[in-house]
């Protein structure tokens, strides 16, 4: 069922449920005065027949041919009058008796005052009626065939009245939802015409604040990061594979050259060497990119616990030392807290390893003296980490290109790389929703920033 259906249908159904609730209300309304009102009007039939009967003094023949001669065109109301004993002194019509009063009945009437029922369709009423000094019980019967008629029509035309409406409705709504519609409708067939190899397309946008409105720019906003994702994909892909083909295409040639011809042990063993180095580096780049994914993964996706980052930094600077005797990294930590959790973050070991590596290790490759300044400061419930050098600095244009994934700047040739490190860092960094920030003079130094908020302010759960 389509939209514009549903909407339609959905609102004939409440519209006409409330004007069914209002028909019943009137409807029910109406036959409780109907009601109400004959029986008063029978009531006041009644004693009018006994002003006749005692105080005008007519006799009862002439009462009864005024019945029987109306009772067929006016619905006349019978009226029977008993005395205290039970005996009847008057009756418009004894042969016909409709209401067949009771002695328990003429009881009822004279302890209560007054008495109304149904007998088939027809309303009785039964009251009391006092003259000189004597109680006197009347009933009075009559079947009110005008108020039912007039229920009827009521009723009829009510139901004809909602029959009405809902197709009114129908026909109304169809049209009122049809404009509704009609935005979502190009939205849909516009959408209809993008594809992964047009994503530059966009969905018309009105110059209106309204859903609809708000529905096409998000879905234009939408298609921007999914046309922005593609591209970035598409460039990451083409990056990947110049950088795999490099090495790749380095020790393809060294072994074809080794297999051309026979070569000496010393050229065996000089390729060999060479071979080793581009898979070493061939090891280290697929490495790197498998970090990447993982550290582009969602939060929820990796494993997160309590990390000192002192620990963290620590256990960093010992390995890069270890693997190069000839660097020097000085470490400070400044801090007056007490506290454990002051220094403690919520994170992944690991990732935190590999950024604070990757800055370190710029730091000592591009220095002429291999050393790396590395501070600890809590500030503000803030841990902030920095690593600094005295190196060759960057570029001021190239500062904001340096987190692109395999960029490389104009010193690549001072020190072997893959353009992935500082890449793998920012995104370390903002998965711990942490910020990354580079400060540089060409030929004075570099110094980077990276700060995270401490376990006692975030209190994260894990």
């Amino acid at each position: 069922m389509s939209l514009r259906t549903r909407i339609t249908l959905t609102f004939i159904a409440l519209t006409s449920g409330l004007l069914l609730t209002f028909s019943l209300v009137i409807y029910f309304s109406a036959k409780s005065t109907r009601e109400r009102d004959f029986f008063e009007l029978l009531r006041k039939e009644a004693i009018t027949k006994a002003n006749l009967f005692f105080v005008a003094k007519i006799p009862a023949d002439i009462l009864q041919d005024i019945y029987k001669n109306n009772r067929q065109t006016l619905n006349e109301v019978e009226v029977a009058i008993y005395d205290t004993s039970f005996a009847l002194l008057y009756h418009d019509a004894y042969e016909i008796d409709f209401v067949k009063e009771t002695r328990d009945m003429i009881d009822r009437i004279y302890e209560t005052g007054s008495l109304m029922f149904y007998q088939n369709d027809w309303q009785v009423i039964g009251t009391t009626y006092t003259h000189e000094g004597k109680r006197y019980a009347i009933t009075a019967a009559a079947l009110d065939q005008y108020g039912y008629n007039k229920l009827t029509d009521l009723r009829n035309t009510l139901f004809l009245a909602i029959g009405l409406y809902a197709f009114i409705v129908f026909a109304v709504g169809r049209f009122f939802t049809q404009r509704i519609v009609a935005p979502l409708c190009a939205i849909n067939a516009n959408a209809k015409r993008v594809s992964a190899s047009n994503l530059s397309l966009r969905v018309k946008t009105e110059n209106t604040n309204d859903e609809l409105g708000e529905l096409a720019r998000t879905f234009n906003q939408m298609l921007d990061r999914l046309e922005q994702a593609f591209a970035m994909q598409k460039e990451f892909v083409s990056n990947v594979a110049h950088e795999l083909r490099t090495p790749l295409t380095a020790m393809i040639m060294e072994l074809e050259l080794l297999l051309s011809k026979p070569q000496s042990p010393e050229a065996y063993h000089d390729a060999l060497q060479k071979v080793l180095l581009d898979a070493q580096r061939l090891k280290k780049l697929i490495q790197n990119l498998i970090d990447l994914a993982r550290a582009s993964s969602d939060i929820h996706e990796v494993k997160l616990e309590r990390v000192r980052l002192d620990e963290v930094l620590m256990e960093v600077c010992s390995s890069l030392l270890k693997a190069h005797s000839d660097w020097r990294i000085e470490f400070s930590f400044n801090s007056e807290q007490e506290d454990e959790s002051a220094l403690t973050i919520v994170g992944n070991a690991y990732l935190l390893q590999l950024a604070f590596k990757n800055v370190i290790e710029n730091a000592c490759k591009f220095s002429a003296e291999h050393l790396a300044r590395v501070s600890l400061t809590v500030e503000r419930n803030r841990l902030v980490v920095e690593v600094a050098d005295n190196g060759i600095g960057i570029d001021e244009e190239e500062i904001d290109k340096i987190f692109t994934p395999f960029y490389r700047g104009k010193n690549k040739s001072l020190a072997e790389g893959t353009g992935i490190g500082l890449a793998l860092t920012k995104r370390i960094v903002e998965l711990h929703k942490g910020t990354i920030a580079v400060r540089s003079q060409k030929g004075v130094g570099t110094s980077v920033t990276l700060s995270f908020q401490s376990r006692s302010a975030s209190e994260a759960p894990l």
